[in-house]
């Protein structure tokens, strides 16, 4: 058996390939005819998962191996049971995230073109059934992939899986005939494990409906894979009209746009987003992007005056609605407009020709004006962030806080006429996650000035103003 040239093209040519190597026959028939390719420049990587007995023995059987064949050898560890349990992932997760992340940071280490690994078709039949199992769509379905990049552990580094089309018992045939001894891991037996369930008590059932089961699984999934290959061109070609700006920890898409798509698209799309701000989240599910999905077309939730502003995803990413726009970001992400909102907590008192801190970067100052008798003024400048009321009507005394529930104010140009500050706030499209923050200036009980945003009508500067007060708010 060689490697068919459709093969040797995942493969490097003559850059450095990392090969994880386990001892077992997938992973020795891999190494095997890897060697024949003799411009590969071959690594052996090893991990141990410190979970056997046994470990310590594989670790010196690859290395000896590696040493008879004159390849050079790596090695790491790791206590996955103790990882699995502080990050609460199964035995199988952390055994496979740790593993990958040694295997990644060796390539990147050697400038390696790839990393390989001996996974077969049996494992791609298990690894469907598993995605069928759990709920997954189509990208889940079409299983592994000869060829991954980007992928959850790298960028750049491609992952290659160069046998993915042998059984696994012609992985054996193949050592037998060549004379390698491989090991064998009395854990593959261990039915606590979910793919060994699959492997040894699920598929063997399936089997009495339909003998093979597996080539019917493998089958599936490379139709799925050219399926997938479809769908990803489309939402290649959507992406430039569905987002309007890309940054750190997030990417903000039209809201029209994106409710003008079919729901299988936007699924995809936000697909899309969510594995460029998360690569190596595994829990994306079908849950998730249909609620992103439904999010981004509502117009207004059954028995809400106003759409949603914002849906937890999954793994710390949020949906936020801001006007015409949906912002997909990480919970950590600094969103656009952030660092030009002077958002505060608390209660702060200001007096009549003072100054008072609101934040460590925000001030606000009251100056006292004089105002020509007679003179009409509405007290609004071409600044947002400065306001003139009636100092005779404010008083001397402001209190700056947060919105409450039941806020109320007198908009400037409505004659009097009262409305929530709830309604004002979505009117003049003040994004949803700064509300809750904005400062409030208030004398007395009465909303006075709403910095960036209004200032109340009774407030405001007439022809009968005396004395007028200019507030301002400043970022140091």
């Amino acid at each position: 058996m060689t490697i068919p040239p459709r093969l040797a093209d995942l493969l490097p040519g003559d850059s450095p390939l990392i090969i994880g190597v386990s001892g077992g026959p997938d992973s020795l028939c891999l190494l095997h005819l890897a060697l024949q390719m003799p411009s590969l420049r071959i690594t052996v990587a090893h991990f141990n998962h410190r979970l056997r007995p046994e470990a310590e023995r594989e670790a010196g059987f690859v290395q000896e191996l590696a040493g008879r064949l004159g390849l050079p050898f790596v090695t790491g560890s790791a206590e996955v049971g103790n990882f699995a349990s502080e990050n609460g992932l199964s035995i199988e997760e952390a055994a496979r995230l740790l593993r990958y992340r040694f295997l990644f940071d060796q390539a990147r280490s050697l400038h390696a073109g790839a990393v390989a690994v001996g996974h077969t078709a049996d494992d791609q039949a298990e690894t469907v059934l598993m995605h069928l199992l759990r709920g997954a769509g189509l990208a889940g379905l079409k299983g592994m992939t000869g060829r991954s990049l980007p992928n959850e552990f790298d960028r750049e580094i491609p992952l290659v899986r160069p046998i993915l089309h042998l059984w696994r018992r012609e992985t054996e045939d193949y050592c037998r005939a060549h004379d390698l001894h491989p090991l064998y891991d009395p854990s593959n037996a261990d039915e606590i494990y979910f793919r060994n369930r699959l492997r040894h008590s699920l598929i063997p059932e399936l089997e009495n409906y339909n003998p093979h089961i597996k080539q019917t699984l493998v089958r599936t999934a490379r139709a799925l894979a050219g399926d997938y290959e479809a769908l990803a061109e489309v939402v290649e070609s959507t992406w430039p009209t569905a987002v309007v700006d890309e940054g750190p920890g997030y990417v903000t898409f039209s809201q029209p746009v994106m409710a003008g798509l079919s729901a299988g698209l936007r699924r995809n799309i936000f697909r899309r987003g969510m594995e460029m701000l998360m690569p190596a989240m595994r829990s994306l599910d079908f849950a998730s992007l249909q609620r992103a999905a439904d999010f981004a077309a509502a117009a207004s939730p059954s028995g809400s005056p106003s759409p949603a502003r914002r849906v937890d995803l999954i793994e710390g990413l949020v949906l936020h609605r801001e006007a015409s726009r949906l912002i997909l970001a990480t919970i950590q992400a600094d969103l656009p407009g952030s660092d030009h909102w002077p958002l505060i907590e608390g209660l702060h008192e200001l007096q009549l020709n003072s100054r008072v801190d609101l934040n460590g970067t925000v001030s606000l100052s009251a100056t006292e004006e004089d105002i020509a008798s007679g003179r009409e003024f509405t007290g609004e400048s071409g600044n947002s962030f400065v306001a003139w009321l009636d100092a005779d009507r404010t008083g001397e005394r402001f209190t700056v806080r947060t919105r409450r529930p039941g806020d109320r104010i007198c908009p400037l140009g409505m004659d009097g006429h009262s409305l929530k500050l709830s309604d004002l706030l979505i009117n003049v499209k003040l994004p949803g996650r700064a509300r809750d923050g904005w400062p409030l200036v208030l004398a007395g009980e009465e909303i006075v000035w709403v910095p960036g945003v209004r200032l109340a009508h009774p407030f405001r500067i007439t022809g009968a103003t005396k004395r007028a007060v200019r507030l301002e708010v400043n970022k140091k």
